[in-house]
Formats: C-alpha cells, structure tokens, sequence
C-alpha cells in the first residue's frame, strides 16, 4: 500500500510553474484566469483529510470544494482519477494499488498487441506520412524511415522485399485484415496531429511526452474499433500527459474521459456525432432566448454547426491550459455519479457511458450538484441527461447575444464574434451561467408541460 508524500511546498506550487510556456509563444496563448484561493480551491490537505485510515473517499466534502474553486494542481492528478470514474471512492488504498496494476498489465498488454502489429508503436517515434495504402499494400516512404524506426519483423506488415520505385512494396506484402488496415491508415494522422497539440508548452519540447501521446493515441484506435481516431482526440488526452507521469494512468483516465465523449466521434453518412449535443443546445436556446435563436436561423446557423469544436475539445481552444484544467474539473464535479465507476466496469472498456441507469440508493451529496437536480427533476431520460457542456455553450451564446442580435449580418459574422470569446472566457463564471440556465430551462420545460396536461 502506497501513499503518496507531500512535500512542505506542495500547498504554494503555482499553476503557472506547473504548465510552462515557450518563452516564443506566451504572446499567442490567452492568460490563465484560474488562481488557487485559499478555503475555496480543494487544497493537499484538505484531499489528504477526506480519506479514512483504509482509504475511502469522503467524496461529497471533496466535491463542494472542487465546484467551488476547482483542485490546487498538485494533486490533480490523483482527484482526477477519481472525477473520471477511475476509482470508487468507496474503494480502499489496497484496493485501489491492485485496480491500478492490472490496468497497467493490461495496457501493457494492449501497447505489445499494437507493437506487433507495426513496430513504431513503443519505439519513441512518431509516423507522420502514411505507411499503408487502402488496398493493405505496405508504404516504404522515405520520410517515414527518415522520423520512424523501419516495420520489418512484424507479425502482420513486415516486409523485406523491394518496392516498386513508387515507395509502395511489392503486393506479396498485402495486408488482408481490414481492421489492421484501418489501424495503420490512422497513425501518421495521429502523429500529425499530436506535433501540432499544445506545442506553446515546454512539457512538450520533450520528444519522449510527443511519443508518449502518440502511443496511447494509437493503443486507443485499436482497442476501440467503432470509433478509432478522430481529430481532436489528441486535445483531449495530452492534460492526461501532462498530469500523471505512468503512461498507462493517463491512458485509462483518457479512456475513462472517452467513456462521456466518444458519442461526439461516432460519425455515420447520415448524421455528425456530436449532433445531439447541438440539436439539444437549439432547444435550450429556443426556449431560453427564441428571439436569438430565430435570428441564428436567418443568418443560417439554425444547425448551431458553429459550436462544433466547444463540443468536441471541451473548450480547449477558447481556454489557456491551466484553465482549461480548471473549466473541465469543476464540470466532472458537478456532473459527478458516484456510481460511475462501478458502471464503468460492469460495461468494460472503449464504450459509451451506460445511460439512463438507476442509481444505487446513495445519499445524494455524493452527486455533483448538476447530478442533483436532473435526479431532482427527472431529467435523467432514457437517452440520460443533457451533458453540462451543452448548458456551457448556451451561457456563451446568452453572454453574447445582444452582440449576436445587433451585429452578426452572416455566419462570418457570427464565427468571427464567437471566436472573440477566446481567451475572454471565465470558467468559474461560465460554470455559473451554466448552473442558472440549466435550472431555468428545467422550470420553463416542467411548466410548459404542466400547461399541456391541463389543456
């Protein structure tokens, strides 16, 4: 059983210091609102007071701090896991210390399954062309055996014979596996994708930290077939990078995040993903302000396709780094089910959160406090309740809507508006907005549908 040491400066460890910029890009990045206030930001000592001697959780008391002044960054990573569904907090020290070394064998086991399949993965290098074709015909590109250790030896796409001048190897080479086929065409996306994530911090002039994200990027498309990788998916891992130094932990946490958003990546010929999400924030806004929604409609933004990145990199692009931590901690918060784990486990992993489930009889302070009042008011439908990130993007088109009625002429005009929000945005305040609107829209449903039953 292990607990971790503090040291005498962990309590004044700013957020700053933690998530360093490049001295040639501190111009470029917005600048961190978030600040830890004493009595209100969940402090190391307050954390280390809410466990028993055995290790459970006192969750409800950790909760209320984090929603009001987020998690001093010292001890993010380990309140995250529990947030993220991770842990129970019910669970002992012991119990956690076992949970954690077989996730680790088992993301262990899941790298060396992909390392088989392709040798970059675990390597230390990161693939930026395409090293197969559609037809699972193997890529000898130059630049790829310029970046990347070469594939040879491998169980499935080794290849040891000449090309064909064309940097393509001969066809005796085919891979026939389409799902291995799909893996590999992801990864120089990923790569690529991962050299342009948060590339202002100094965390990540450390090739290591790239190839690290690049690894657990590429473990994931494996393990979740449905989805695989998608852009934006790298925004959303590299803070798990950033925070826990084991690179399995910061896989399952991704995961575990994952487990609330893969639905926003789930894309068919017929519909975006993320399309609930907006077609929820088009009824919030025509309840709560019709007058700005009638307008979005004219400028023909009635589909809300201009809030299709809030949705999928959870504000990353509108927040510094350090608040952006801020905005998602006090959400996991206030959405906190202390039966997330639990359901978590029982579904298994790369799959969607169970939606629509009956709790466990708990007390109803161990929910966060947006939890409560959709158990309050019944809003947790069988498709579950309307994600709290939804009620974010709708306090950012309220804040905004005098400014949206008086000068948006088009959709330039309204992205260009929109876009002015970064780096403007408060996470303690919009968290707030969030929090107001939400109980609103619930009294405007629950007596509009009052108003039906009588007539």
């Amino acid at each position: 059983m292990m607990r971790r040491r503090w040291s005498k400066d962990s309590e004044t460890d700013s957020s700053s210091s933690l998530y360093q910029l490049r001295p040639d890009c501190a111009s470029n990045v917005p600048d961190t609102k978030f600040k830890i206030k004493v009595g209100r930001t969940l402090s190391v000592r307050k954390w280390q007071a809410a466990f028993t001697q055995q290790g459970n959780l006192h969750i409800a008391s950790v909760l209320s701090r984090i929603q009001r002044g987020g998690v001093h960054p010292a001890i993010r990573n380990e309140v995250w896991e529990f947030l993220l569904g991770c842990f129970d907090p019910d669970s002992t020290f012991d119990e956690r210390d076992h949970i954690r070394n077989t996730r680790r064998m088992q993301y262990a086991r899941w790298k060396e399954q992909c390392r088989d399949m392709d040798s970059h993965v675990g390597s230390g290098k990161i693939i930026t062309a395409p090293i197969i074709t559609e037809d699972g015909v193997p890529i000898k590109d130059p630049l790829v055996l310029l970046e990347a250790t070469s594939d040879q030896g491998t169980s499935q796409g080794g290849s040891t014979s000449s090309n064909n001048g064309n940097g393509v190897a001969e066809s005796v080479d085919r891979l026939t596996d389409k799902q291995i086929i799909e893996w590999k065409l992801t990864l120089h996306q990923i790569g690529l994708d991962v050299l342009r994530t948060d590339r202002s911090m100094v965390f990540y002039e450390k090739k290591e930290n790239l190839s690290k994200l690049w690894d657990i990027l590429a473990v994931y498309a494996w393990i979740d077939k449905e989805v695989g990788y998608c852009q934006g998916m790298s925004d959303l891992c590299s803070p798990m990078i950033v925070l826990l130094n084991d690179e399995a932990d910061a896989f399952w946490c991704f995961e575990r995040l994952m487990r609330r958003l893969r639905g926003n990546f789930r894309c068919t010929q017929q519909s975006v993903g993320v399309e609930n999400q907006l077609q929820h924030l088009a009824s919030i806004i025509q309840v709560l302000d019709p007058k700005l929604h009638d307008h979005l409609e004219t400028l023909g933004g009635g589909d809300y396709l201009f809030a299709f990145r809030m949705f999928m990199v959870l504000f990353r692009r509108e927040l510094s780094f350090g608040d952006s931590l801020y905005l998602w901690e006090m959400m996991w918060a206030l959405e906190y089910d202390p039966d997330m784990f639990s359901t978590y486990e029982e579904a298994g992993a790369a799959t969607d959160r169970t939606q629509g489930h009956k709790p466990r009889v708990k007390s109803t302070r161990q929910f966060g406090k947006y939890e409560r009042a959709n158990l309050k008011n019944g809003a947790n439908a069988v498709d579950g309740p309307v994600p709290i990130s939804v009620f974010l993007v709708a306090s950012v088109l309220k804040e905004n809507s005098q400014k949206l009625l008086q000068e948006a002429r088009g959709l330039d005009d309204l992205i260009r508006i929109l876009n002015n929000v970064n780096g403007n945005l408060d996470a303690k305040k919009a968290c707030e907005a969030a929090l107001k609107l939400h109980a609103k829209y619930l009294r405007k449903v629950t007596s509009y549908a009052g108003k039906e039953t009588l007539t």
